[in-house]
């Protein structure tokens, strides 16, 4: 509930808005294309459900018909041939009925299998979904975070070139320092206009995954320090196999093993007999167009040409030219692929969620070593600014101690998105069905 109304105050207001990446997760799990076709296609199985159902079911029709005949034809009263011009009308109904076809009952569950499938894929496709989003979401925050790294650095280089030009004024500083911090601000500023081209493709990659096709978002983070560091026990013998066997894509696969099994009973089921019946009941009105012939009134022509008839039939298969045998050893050949696409699942299943589980530990170990990094750069430029403005150290060092105090801020920020991103990313692993 509180997504749909989320998604409604989306539609109602476009103006720019700021999306966390939760926000971001629930609007592409309701709303990407992918999820929507996924939705379709449970539908369309419910409809082949009763479709299946309906096959149990008698086939009814009615018809009229009305003819005219000229020449010679069988009179209806005397059932002998004369030359006459007649005019025919018929009522009749129909109903057929499969009394026995196993096929039948087969297609109810296949079709039942297929829908489960169907729900499997569209929790597959979600979870595709959402994988995309983060990875591409937290590539947008480290871009822009880049890129506010590098406008502090030339913020700050404009206003040392503002403070050095005064010194120089007063001779407490010699020219050459303005002209190397000059050098190295164009060096910035080229490196500006490329983190700003990346962040405006890293953001269209993420409202591409989302699925939107208007710049209208602004997209933020606000997990804290203490949500990212949330401790896995990734000891535990069995961690790999409880993610994969809850993961929606290899449910997907082993439900589609049991749709291709019941597809083998579907295909053998040629080979067993069927037995149908059929009801009809029909009455027909025959006139003379001859002026002197003499014509039976249509209500009791109607009585009494009437007809009734019930028949059964058993249909025994007994040679189809190998069309049967044939069709049942492709569908056992299907079940041997879904195994191997069963297989091709748990290897890359197995292989993505070991990555994310190394990239986590890592990012938690890198993490802790760079915020001692940062403490570190930081006081380092403490002192040196100090330093610089006492005179005690040149222009060009102090721009190296602060850049590198800034490269570890950002370092510090995207170590901290990378533990964010890994922990999102096991927990749609780990959310599953």
């Amino acid at each position: 509930m509180k997504n749909l109304i989320f998604i409604f105050f989306v539609g109602l207001f476009p103006a720019q808005q700021s999306w966390n990446l939760q926000q971001c997760l629930d609007y592409a799990a309701a709303n990407h294309p992918l999820v929507k076709q996924a939705m379709v296609n449970i539908k369309k199985n419910d409809h082949q459900i009763a479709a299946s159902k309906g096959m149990l079911l008698p086939s009814v029709e009615a018809g009229v018909d009305h003819s005219y005949s000229f020449g010679s034809s069988i009179n209806q009263s005397s059932n002998q041939r004369e030359v006459l011009n007649t005019q025919y009308d018929q009522l009749k109904a129909q109903a057929n009925i499969e009394l026995f076809n196993w096929r039948n009952y087969l297609n109810i569950s296949l079709s039942k299998l297929n829908k489960e499938t169907s729900s499997y894929k569209l929790k597959r496709a979600q979870n595709e979904v959402k994988l995309n989003v983060i990875q591409t979401f937290f590539v947008y925050q480290n871009s822009k975070s880049w890129l506010d790294v590098l406008e502090t650095q030339i913020s700050g280089m404009e206003e040392q070139i503002k403070r050095t030009e005064k010194e120089v004024e007063i001779g407490s500083r010699s020219k050459s320092d303005i002209y190397d911090i000059k050098a190295n601000l164009g060096t910035l500023q080229e490196q500006w206009v490329s983190a700003k081209n990346q962040r405006d493709l890293a953001k269209i990659n993420l409202l591409n995954a989302l699925a939107i096709p208007q710049d209208s978002i602004d997209f933020v983070t606000n997990t804290t320090h203490e949500e990212a560091l949330a401790e896995d026990d990734f000891d535990q013998p069995d961690f790999t196999k409880k993610l994969l066997e809850n993961n929606p894509a290899y449910q997907t696969v082993l439900a589609e093993i049991k749709a291709q099994e019941k597809t083998v009973d579907l295909a053998a089921s040629a080979y067993l007999p069927t037995l149908n019946g059929s009801y009809s009941w029909s009455t027909f009105y025959n006139k003379s167009l001859n002026n002197n012939a003499a014509t039976i009134s249509f209500s009791d022509q109607f009585s009494q040409n009437k007809n009734q008839s019930v028949s059964f039939g058993l249909n025994i298969p007994i040679f189809n030219k190998f069309q049967v045998k044939n069709n049942v050893e492709v569908a056992k050949l299907n079940v041997i692929n879904s195994t191997y696409d069963k297989e091709l699942i748990v290897n890359n299943l197995t292989q993505s969620i070991n990555s994310i589980k190394a990239q986590y530990i890592n990012a938690q170990e890198k993490y802790t070593l760079l915020e001692a990094n940062f403490e570190n750069q930081k006081l380092s430029f403490l002192k040196s600014e100090e330093k610089y403005k006492e005179g005690l150290m040149d222009a060009y060092t102090f721009f190296i101690v602060r850049n590198n105090w800034l490269q570890a801020n950002y370092n510090l920020i995207n170590s901290k998105n990378n533990v964010i991103q890994q922990t999102e990313l096991l927990k749609v692993l780990k959310t599953g069905l």
